[in-house]
């Protein structure tokens, strides 16, 4: 493969797009998918998503802000589930929160995420399918579990517009494809 391109060709449901690469450290890049604004692929994405997961194995839709939250709104109009987004801001309106922390590959620093207490009543004793825009190092994955257990859900099912990285590490969560890393020598 040519390291040296500057985009990642990746298509789904016939929809096309070329992702900018971005050095997260030196020599090691990755393509940045950022769904924010772009409607046409969000319906593709959830329209995909929504035919690979079963919707009688979860109850609510879960995900952090905020990169994902237009794919989640979608599969919630697909599926007709709700969803929660676990913020990473404690407003003081959001009460007994719980919270995890979490590091996400993109920001290279800890973050919190917080599940608002109104939230809980839809976790708590629930099925829940966590859902991502990409999962790359599991750390945001982390957290959502660590805040849905916390409240009282059961996790039962994982899903993701892309992994990243070594395939085999994500065999658990559905994806509609898989995002390589781009190594310099």
């Amino acid at each position: 493969m040519d390291y040296s391109q500057k985009t990642y060709p990746i298509e789904i449901s016939g929809v096309k797009r070329d992702l900018r690469l971005f050095e997260i450290k030196p020599g090691l890049k990755i393509a940045i998918l950022n769904i924010l604004g772009d409607a046409e692929l969000v319906q593709a994405c959830a329209k995909a998503l929504a035919q690979k997961m079963d919707a009688s194995r979860y109850d609510v839709l879960v995900t952090a802000e905020s990169k994902s939250i237009p794919l989640a709104h979608q599969l919630s109009v697909e599926t007709k589930k709700p969803y929660v987004i676990l913020r990473k801001d404690y407003k003081i309106y959001m009460g007994d929160a719980i919270k995890a922390e979490t590091l996400s590959i993109t920001t290279g620093k800890p973050q919190t995420l917080i599940l608002d207490e109104k939230d809980r009543p839809l976790i708590k004793g629930k099925k829940v399918a966590i859902v991502d825009d990409v999962i790359s190092t599991g750390s945001t994955l982390e957290g959502m579990r660590s805040i849905v257990e916390k409240a009282g859900g059961t996790i039962t099912l994982q899903a993701a517009i892309f992994t990243e990285g070594d395939p085999d590490c994500w065999k658990n969560v559905i994806a509609l494809g898989n995002l390589p890393v781009f190594v310099e020598k």
